[in-house]
């Protein structure tokens, strides 16, 4: 048997295990990731993060969805860059390595971590809405009464089916509540589920919305909380210097044993 510590962290709602994997390193299976993220078996949560030593950055963050697939995580990263403040690794700001590409945050004077996305190029209107890549793949549908909306049903559906049938996409429902205000609902690949937020469906809901005329900083709402979005827009729908904030916070401590 091997003892694991880990930490709990909550973002907005999205709840992560962090794991401090820097020496000496864990090497996981996929059955132990999956069950790891159980809610009803293991300890439960939105995805896995391991903080990783690496030569060129302060950190590497590597991130597992429940089904042990890997993506970039928004809400995810902004728990790690927290988790490494903790662990001495950093202090108010940082660049790390995440699934898609480095990373640049800072940790605000509220504790809040203002986190900057990878550049945007690829957004595209669609017949059934618009698609966004924010370091994973994310479908942008435009609804009216939002709480009442059947995120799971429709999602679902739509996650696998049609053109996104064999890679999967995440799917944002949104309705525009204000001036520059939206609020998003989201149903994810990996999770298969709703989450109470998602970080990188945030921006790319908050970057499509720009297209509604829509300016930044555009506050989101989600179940789990606010957020906030960042951005240029460029003459070429492409987005540069995309800044997702928000919240990242610890929840509980504990160990947990595997069969290894």
């Amino acid at each position: 048997m091997t003892s694991i510590d880990f930490y709990k962290y909550q973002a907005t709602g999205n709840d992560f295990i962090l794991i401090d994997n820097r020496d000496p390193q864990l090497e996981l299976t996929k059955e132990e990731i999956v069950f790891l993220c159980d809610r009803k078996f293991g300890i439960g949560s939105d995805g896995l993060i391991l903080i990783q030593n690496h030569e060129e950055y302060d950190f590497e963050m590597v991130f597992y969805n429940p089904d042990s697939s890997q993506s970039l995580c928004g809400n995810g990263s902004r728990c790690a860059v927290n988790f490494a403040k903790f662990l001495g690794i950093i202090d108010s700001t940082t660049n790390f390595l995440a699934f898609d590409g480095a990373h640049f945050a800072e940790i605000l004077d509220n504790g809040e971590v203002r986190l900057k996305m990878s550049d945007v190029q690829n957004v595209r209107l669609m017949a059934d809405g618009i698609f966004v890549d924010t370091g994973s793949p994310h479908l942008i549908k435009y609804v009216i009464n939002i709480d009442n909306y059947r995120v799971y049903d429709e999602g679902k559906a739509i996650r696998n089916g049609g053109l996104f049938k064999s890679a999967g996409v995440n799917v944002n429902f949104v309705e525009i509540t204000g001036a520059d205000e939206i609020f998003v609902r989201t149903y994810e690949r990996g999770v298969e589920n709703e989450t109470l937020s998602c970080g990188t469906g945030v921006t790319a809901a908050a970057l499509a919305s720009s297209t509604k005329e829509l300016n930044s900083p555009i506050k989101v709402n989600t179940k789990g909380g606010n957020l906030s979005v960042e951005f240029n827009k460029n003459e070429d729908m492409s987005f540069s210097d995309v800044y997702l904030l928000g919240p990242a916070k610890e929840v509980f401590k504990g160990s947990i044993e595997l069969d290894k």
